[in-house]
């Protein structure tokens, strides 16, 4: 028996998004948590050196980045998302 699986390119969007620069570490730490959690989020990690930037890898196929604004939109509501 022949099994034919058909495969799907995954499309990866990166995004930047900005937030109050004076987040505690426990927000950071909360907001890289609940956007990872996502299913189709690859990676999600503050800037080390820039603490209100928040890097985002995701598959727009898999969740919409409304989606992800409005997770980080709970935690600051002026948060901007810069495309990549």
């Amino acid at each position: 028996m022949n099994v034919y699986v058909k495969e799907k390119a995954m499309n990866v969007v990166d995004i930047m998004i900005h937030l109050h620069p004076e987040l505690s570490d426990e927000q950071r730490s909360h907001i890289e948590d609940t956007v990872s959690a996502n299913n189709g989020v690859m990676h999600v990690k503050f800037n080390e050196k820039l603490p209100h930037e928040l890097n985002v890898s995701y598959d727009p196929d898999a969740i919409s980045v409304g989606t992800l604004r409005k997770q980080v939109r709970d935690w600051d509501k002026d948060a901007r998302l810069i495309g990549l």
